[in-house]
């Protein structure tokens, strides 16, 4: 067979994943901190980008960046300024009286003496006009104290001798963010060079401190220390605090035995365990709640129907600096260098505006599409969510099932039933036994679930088989398995472990 050298032309269509196209597929993924973070790191290193509503931005009307064409609307009047406006509020100001001399008492009364004082003070607070300097009220807010100084202050106190002292400072540094010493004695005593009675010996002084059950080496230890504090550790507490396993699952037979009490003194002594606190230093955690903003927002209008649009507070507007710009290129001594990087930077500004523009309005379609699919929903709650999944959105609004899984990724709406996770309307779906060929979402039949176990009475409590045949009554047939899936899911003990629950309820109540 001879060989030869051959030329053809072939042309064929291919998807090249470009860094710009992964990084708008990241962006479209970004929850609302993430973006946020993002995009100040983008303005920081490219001198073309601004964010909307910035000091620096809002000094100079002339030089105000341009928006993109989708927002030039919107943030208009965020450059527009009305002397009028300003002309007015000075000519009310004026007839004001900002005499805060007069304003307490009589012009012509004598002064007191610590009249000077008391108007220095005044003076000096914002927009008294007394001074040049600012003062923030939040700087005469008293501080929160931390574990650290609350403790520190204590073992100065407790601890007379100044090694001690050192000692019980850096045995501080092993406690964790609930209060519990985490650490072997053994092994810091190794490090330091002392002896392992010495560091026991301060550490149990250590026990004592405030907040009661600090420094405790477990759960039981914790509740230990707080009852002896209290003088409530009785030899049938000592008992029932070594066994908290048994009192998680309501054994109270055992415990009985155990403790030697009968059951009235039993619940009595549950009693004084729930009062106690399993997280000293819960009080002193610093941490503050993280916050859940909105990504769209859904409101009912006077005709009946949903109005979805976007949380204008998680819309980064992020704008191009186009004037800045210009006087850069209209002054000379510039490299080609320098003109090289200024392209590059206004390629990456016009690159970003666009993917953010295109995000929002990905993340509306979205939100739109689960809004019409779940009107039922958003009308009649939890019993009417229908179930759905990635590919039916995806066919609606002509996507990607992975565009759709990465719009609703860390993403939330508002809804007039509440704040939910766009993934929360995404279920399983279940045939029903109407025979009109429906489906029911598996949320909906978890909150049925929850609510049958929520309406149980200590005399009749559903197990398992009950449920199924609650269900089958209702035209839903499930499994004993899949009720007990559903069940420990939602974090719901047996109904041997309800049934001792709730009637130590009702004779607690009772008593």
């Amino acid at each position: 067979m001879a060989l030869g050298a051959n030329l053809f032309l072939r042309q064929n269509q291919s998807l090249v994943m470009t860094p710009q196209l992964m990084q708008s597929i990241q962006l479209l993924q970004m929850p609302h901190a993430e973006l946020n973070q993002f995009i100040a790191q983008e303005v920081e290193k490219n001198p073309l980008l601004e964010v909307a509503g910035d000091e620096a931005a809002s000094d100079d009307g002339a030089d105000a960046p341009e928006t993109p064409d989708s927002a030039n609307q919107d943030m208009s009047s965020d450059w527009f300024t009305d002397e009028r406006q300003s002309d007015s509020a000075a000519h009310l100001g004026d007839s004001l009286d900002s005499n805060f001399e007069s304003v307490y008492g009589d012009d012509n009364a004598p002064a007191r003496p610590d009249a000077p004082e008391l108007l220095s003070q005044w003076k000096s607070m914002p927009g008294s006009g007394g001074g040049d300097d600012h003062v923030d009220l939040d700087e005469f807010v008293a501080g929160k104290p931390c574990l650290r100084d609350h403790l520190t202050t204590q073992i100065a106190l407790t601890f007379k001798r100044p090694d001690e002292q050192a000692i019980a400072r850096h045995l501080v540094d092993y406690l964790d963010e609930a209060g519990y010493f985490r650490a072997d004695t053994a092994e810091i005593a190794e490090r330091t060079g002392l002896t392992t009675e010495r560091l026991d010996a301060v550490l149990e002084r250590l026990k004592t401190l405030d907040p009661p059950g600090i420094f405790a080496q477990s759960l039981s230890d914790c509740m230990r220390q707080q009852l002896l504090q209290t003088g409530d550790f009785t030899p049938a507490m000592a008992v029932l605090v070594d066994h908290l396993e048994l009192v998680a699952r309501r054994d109270f037979t055992r415990l009985k035995k155990l403790c030697g009490a009968d059951e009235e003194e039993l619940l009595k002594m549950m009693q004084s365990l729930r009062r106690l606190n399993p997280k000293p230093a819960g009080a002193f955690n610093s941490h503050p709640p993280e916050s859940v903003f909105p990504d769209v927002i859904v409101s009912a209008r006077k005709d009946g129907e949903w109005q979805v649009e976007l949380n204008p507070d998680t819309l980064p507007r992020v704008l191009v600096n186009r004037s800045y710009l210009t006087q850069i290129k209209a002054s000379h001594g510039m490299s080609d260098a320098d003109q090289t990087f200024l392209n590059t930077c206004l390629q990456t500004a016009n690159w970003l505006t666009r993917s953010l523009d295109q995000r929002a309005r990905t993340i509306l379609k979205v939100g739109s599409e689960i809004v019409r699919q779940q009107d039922a929903f958003l009308k009649h709650g939890v019993d009417h969510l229908r179930p759905m999944n990635l590919k039916t959105v995806a066919d609606a609004i002509k996507m990607h099932e992975s565009t759709v899984s990465r719009v609703t990724s860390n993403k939330f709406i508002l809804t007039p039933r509440g704040l939910f996770e766009l993934r929360y309307f995404f279920s399983v779906s279940i045939a029903s036994d109407q025979g009109d060929g429906s489906a029911l979402s598996a949320e909906s039949i978890r909150h049925k679930i929850r609510r049958m176990i929520t309406s149980e009475t200590p005399e009749k409590v559903l197990s398992d088989d009950d449920i199924v045949a609650e269900l089958k009554q209702e035209g839903i047939t499930l499994a004993r398995r899949t009720v007990a899936k559903y069940r420990e899911a939602m974090n719901i003990p047996s109904s041997v472990q309800r049934r001792r629950e709730k009637r130590a309820h009702a004779k607690a109540v009772g008593a």
